[in-house]
């Protein structure tokens, strides 16, 4: 039984992954160019993608974009037209099929994967924790010392200070598994605090605000408004409230790139950026009357 089991452990850490493996230490050598700092500035050049299980279904065709660096650029469309998938490979979990993404200039390939990781912070949908301390969690990742006055100021931007140091041991609080012990906003402000601490020039949120109710949205948006400020942002959403603050909004569908540009710029050509908004605004207006109805304060005729 032990042996059959075994097996699959075995096949998996035999694998060779397509992605390079990042050097260990700083000592070690590294497969790509390490340039002396980051400005922040991203173009997609005619990227096509398949997924390796799935090569023949294409999931992003021909997406060209650009994206200015210190600049906040939304991501809209419905579900599967390859949102996420742009920020996957903007990380470099996967190498495109065809076209290019370039940082600076630098096609991606040609970069040491620790280093331009280390220039990303990423926060996405549900924060991934581990059963340790706040402090831990926070510090997962990060290189280097970090003291207690900067751990608290990334906190502080995130948001998350305040409720930290009311719980009984403040950062050094087990969250429990998956961050069992903290609430969604909770564990979604711990998770922005983590990216904020290697001071990324290149941030990307996935989705960050869609899981939580009205008050932990209200909270972390307001750490995001903090995050985004001197930095690329890419941010995956859905909310108009936090589509119209982007500087550059990026209507996807059918894995292309429909149009681009200003929420009333679009609001005034793009269909489909139309009827995204108009189906959330018809969606908000359903759930806003159906809760005063339960609340007494309109009547059936009302609604």
């Amino acid at each position: 039984e032990g042996l059959g089991a075994s097996g699959r452990v075995f096949y998996l850490m035999d694998r060779v992954p397509q992605m390079p493996k990042p050097p260990s230490s700083k000592e070690e050598a590294c497969d790509g160019m390490k340039p002396e700092s980051m400005t922040g500035t991203v173009e997609l050049r005619n990227v096509s993608f398949s997924y390796p299980t799935r090569p023949a279904q294409r999931v992003l065709q021909n997406v060209s974009l650009t994206i200015p660096a210190n600049t906040t650029t939304a991501l809209v469309g419905c579900s599967g037209s390859g949102k996420s998938t742009i920020v996957a490979l903007l990380q470099r979990f996967y190498d495109v099929s065809e076209g290019q993404i370039t940082v600076d200039g630098h096609d991606l390939t040609t970069l040491d994967l620790r280093w331009l990781r280390n220039h990303i912070g990423y926060v996405q949908q549900e924060p991934n924790l581990f059963g340790l301390t706040i402090r831990e969690n926070m510090l997962y990742g990060v290189e280097g010392d970090v003291s207690q006055e900067e751990l608290e100021a990334a906190a502080r931007d995130a948001n998350a200070h305040d409720f930290i140091v009311q719980m009984p041991d403040g950062y050094n609080t087990l969250v429990g598994e998956r961050g069992v012990k903290l609430s969604g906003g909770q564990k979604q402000r711990v998770a922005i605090a983590r990216a904020l601490l290697t001071n990324p020039r290149i941030l990307l949120l996935d989705e960050a605000t869609s899981a939580l109710d009205s008050e932990s949205e209200h909270l972390v948006q307001q750490a995001i408004d903090k995050a985004v400020v001197g930095r690329t942002v890419v941010i995956v959403a859905h909310r108009l409230s936090t589509i119209r603050q982007a500087d550059q909004i990026v209507v996807m569908d059918n894995h292309k790139v429909v149009d681009a540009g200003h929420h009333e710029k679009l609001l005034g050509k793009c269909s489909k950026y139309r009827d995204l908004i108009k189906r959330q605004s018809v969606m908000v207006r359903d759930v806003s009357l159906a809760g005063m109805k339960n609340f007494g304060i309109i009547d059936e005729e009302a609604i």
